[in-house]
């Protein structure tokens, strides 16, 4: 639909591809959120394709820094005289999700009990965002390390769970 106001009537339209966001305040229905509650409780964490599942994972900060760089720059006029325009916003470097669940333990100070599962029906194994036009467009491309975002989540949710 956004395509279609941008063709038919020239109004300039961005759309936005976010890759597994991730932070404070962040979605419960979200893995890792789902991991900190399970670690919390002792209860253990179910892991699909037995761990074999790479994610670009995005910290939540990047995300935010990504939409700021897009607000007051609408898209130019294409070639075909579109003014619409695509961007992935993601950390373009899947991590491997055993990895990012040892950082997530160790952020947490606690470590997780897991049951590992076969790959669910319509899982894939890896995302990644290619942000080749983000970094083009708005000389941005998100870095921040898992280390330091699942440092930065779980130092929130310990005081909003209020967590010794």
């Amino acid at each position: 639909m956004a395509y279609t106001y941008s063709h038919l009537y020239g109004i300039p339209a961005t759309g936005l591809r976010f890759f597994t966001v991730y932070g404070p305040y962040g979605r419960p229905d979200m893995a890792y959120f789902k991991f900190a509650n399970k670690i919390r409780k002792g209860e253990p964490i179910q892991i699909y394709n037995h761990g074999d599942m790479y994610r670009d994972f995005t910290y939540v900060d990047d995300i935010v820094t990504g939409i700021e760089n897009m607000l007051c720059n609408p898209p130019k006029e294409n070639e075909l005289g579109d003014r619409y325009k695509i961007y992935n916003i993601g950390n373009h470097k899947p991590e491997q999700l055993m990895h990012f669940i040892e950082v997530l333990e160790k952020a947490l100070g606690k470590t997780a009990e897991k049951e590992y599962l076969p790959m669910q029906p319509g899982d894939v194994y890896q995302t990644y965002a290619d942000v080749s036009e983000l970094q083009r467009d708005f000389d941005f491309k998100p870095e921040t390390p898992i280390e330091d975002g699942l440092g930065k989540f779980a130092q929130w949710y310990r005081e909003y769970y209020k967590i010794e």
